[in-house]
């Protein structure tokens, strides 16, 4: 079930996104590179979208 009507996480892959979130500003502050992290957080984000889309086309029917 999502956390809010405009968002299509649940607040699992929602504390996981703002984990995610925190540690890319951190290494983003040291410099370092974030692109496995941001891939990380794509994928919990299309997982979300996929699930939601599957769950309003079945409303539709």
């Amino acid at each position: 079930m999502p956390v809010s009507k405009h968002d299509p996480y649940n607040a699992r892959e929602m504390a996981q996104i703002i984990a995610l979130g925190l540690r890319i500003e951190r290494r983003r502050a040291y410099g370092k590179s974030t692109t496995a992290l941001e891939r990380q957080a794509d994928r919990i984000r299309e997982k979300a979208q996929a699930r939601e889309d599957a769950r309003a086309n079945g409303r539709t029917k």
